[in-house]
């Protein structure tokens, strides 16, 4: 392992053993590189699938399949048929931050100690709102749940939401993937704008 990797790279590295999925990428040590290819492809041989550098997974995460911008990166939509190969753990570590940026770090926070990651809730994150966004404190529980549910949802987004608001509990272990959503993004702030528009 690297002298100078991350706390957080140490922790997945140290949980990886002969392979593990992280969202819709799994991720295969072969010693001293580490080999990543989407989840659908596990068993495919190499050759049938586009090599693909680290410097690529940025662009190669930013549209799905039909070309549509993917403005929610761990929505399940990644593009298969693709390998690449990280030739070190600092090289592995940038290159699950370009597929899900800042996941390996909250990952592994919420790993070594879970009751003491700071999680922003739902009425916390829309209250410190301003400008076009300040509606978006008006949100009643119902509009609040409509507004989650079409964006945290399992066929819309991966990570498991450790956020909550009045009337809807947190995601349940295991029912999505291992990355936790610490606080709402910014496409649930839109969706949340939208739907309080006028107010």
């Amino acid at each position: 392992m690297e002298p100078d990797s991350s706390p957080a790279l140490r922790a997945f590295l140290e949980a990886l053993g002969t392979g593990c999925d992280f969202c819709q990428v799994q991720v295969r040590p072969l010693p001293p590189s580490f080999e990543l290819r989407h989840v659908t492809d596990r068993g495919r041989p190499s050759e049938e699938l586009r090599p693909v550098r680290v410097t690529d997974l940025r662009v190669l995460a930013q549209t799905t399949e039909s070309g549509a911008y993917r403005a929610l990166k761990a929505a399940p939509n990644l593009v298969s048929g693709w390998c690449c190969v990280a030739g070190s753990g600092n090289e592995l570590e940038v290159a699950l931050g370009h597929l899900y940026p800042g996941a390996l770090a909250d990952w592994a926070a919420v790993r070594k100690v879970a009751a003491a990651v700071p999680v922003t809730h739902f009425r916390e994150f829309m209250g410190r709102q301003t400008g076009i966004y300040r509606g978006v404190r008006h949100l009643d529980e119902a509009g609040a749940a409509a507004v989650i549910g079409a964006t945290c949802h399992p066929r819309f987004c991966l990570k498991r939401r450790w956020w909550t608001v009045d009337g809807l509990a947190p995601d349940d272990p295991g029912a999505t993937s291992e990355l936790p959503c610490l606080e709402p993004c910014a496409v649930l702030l839109d969706g949340a704008r939208q739907a309080t528009r006028g107010v």
